[in-house]
């Protein structure tokens, strides 16, 4: 087997079993081996601590699949980790009609992701890793968890780190129809599995959403980068009287105005806009409009560390501007889904933007991904999702 060969000292990571090794850490490759294959990784005096996929375009240049030497990277190790993974979603699959099944790192499966919608399943290979095994890993999946059709949504800035191509469309089954209508906490939504974010939906704010419900009754409420409605969803089905949608695609709105009319909730109770959030909320600003609930989850600011001042500027305009629009009282719901924002840095960032609003503000809950959004603990990247709770 063909093996990378750690520079002096730079197999601490691994030993604290972080899934990555970079480019930087390697002395040597010994072999030939082509992008996706599974290399020996070892220390500078030539131990095996890890096997892992390799990918010679990538800063990552190693993805671990195993820390255990005598395993194995074959089918049979596939199917335990996926079986893993599915097994501790059980209970949503029992309960929801759309949840997680497989997350990447945090489910041994390094740049693998897997969503279940209903009777559809979709998947996105976003790695070299992943490609190489990806006829394995969908027959694995086809075995493990029954579906009438089964999708990749692979479009992913990711794979372009990968070197590999866009890849989108049907990998077994049958093609879903144009929408598919799936259910949460009582609710029910119509999702674009073929064009919609991510994977269609944003799964990860499952809680979150829950969480929303207990502040919304009698509520003015707006609903920044809404997306196709889901929180504006949640919000009126608990008492909220009105809700003000802000998203700059046509597309997200018309499909959250279906989403409303798929819950019995009265359009005349909505408000829909079309445009930047940054512009509206500065309008809204200038005519003293005040809301008691505000929802901000937007889009990813920062796709990169080189990119995270520049996300701490965003961050920090639209949270401040959401401030001088709450009245006294007024709750917060604020968002980031920046993998490179940690969390201390977040709160700072909206700490600041409080302060520049002249308000004193309290956090009252933090917030994350659910349970299908798993984080490994030696594996901190993972836990993406940020959300604090202000009270003004």
């Amino acid at each position: 087997m063909p093996s990378a060969i750690l520079k002096q000292g730079r197999d601490r990571s691994l030993q604290r079993r972080h899934p990555w090794v970079f480019s930087g850490a390697i002395a040597q490759i010994e072999g030939k081996p082509q992008a996706g294959e599974t290399v020996d990784v070892c220390t500078a005096n030539g131990t095996i601590v890890a096997r892992g996929a390799y990918s010679p375009g990538s800063q990552i240049t190693i993805r671990i699949w195993t820390f255990d030497p005598a395993e194995a990277v074959d089918s049979a190790m596939f199917k335990r980790r996926l079986e893993k993974a599915v097994s501790l979603r059980r209970h949503l699959l029992a309960s929801e009609g759309a949840c997680r099944l497989v997350n990447a790192e945090s489910d041994g499966l390094p740049g693998l992701i897997v969503d279940r919608y209903a009777d559809f399943i979709v998947c996105q290979f976003l790695t070299a890793g992943t490609e190489f095994w990806k006829q394995e890993i969908v027959r694995q999946l086809a075995e493990l968890v029954p579906s009438k059709g089964m999708l990749e949504r692979s479009g992913h800035d990711a794979r372009e780190k990968e070197g590999l191509p866009a890849t989108d469309g049907l990998l077994i089954g049958v093609e879903p129809p144009d929408l598919i209508e799936i259910q949460e906490g009582g609710c029910r939504f119509m999702v674009d599995l073929r064009k919609g974010q991510k994977t269609g939906f944003f799964l990860d704010q499952r809680e979150n959403r829950a969480a929303l419900a207990q502040y919304s009754n009698g509520t003015d409420m707006l609903d920044c980068f809404c997306y196709t409605g889901a929180f504006s969803v949640r919000a009126l089905k608990s008492g909220a009287t009105h809700v003000t949608q802000i998203d700059s695609s046509a597309d997200a709105l018309q499909l959250a105005r279906r989403n409303l009319e798929l819950n019995e909730l009265g359009i005349e109770k909505v408000e829909q806009i079309e445009g930047d959030a940054f512009n509206l909320l500065r309008r809204f600003r200038d005519s003293r409009r005040q809301f008691d609930l505000i929802v901000l989850d937007p889009p990813k600011f920062a796709d990169s560390r080189g990119h995270l001042e520049r996300a701490c500027r965003g961050y920090k305009d639209i949270n401040l501007l959401a401030f001088k629009l709450l009245k006294p009282n007024g709750v917060l719901f604020t968002f980031s889904c920046s993998g490179h924002m940690e969390a201390d840095l977040f709160q700072k960032v909206v700490a600041d933007a409080a302060l520049d609003a002249g308000v004193e503000a309290k956090i009252i809950h933090h917030l994350n991904q659910p349970d299908d959004h798993p984080v490994a603990l030696p594996f901190p990247e993972g836990a993406y999702l940020k959300g604090l709770v202000c009270r003004v």
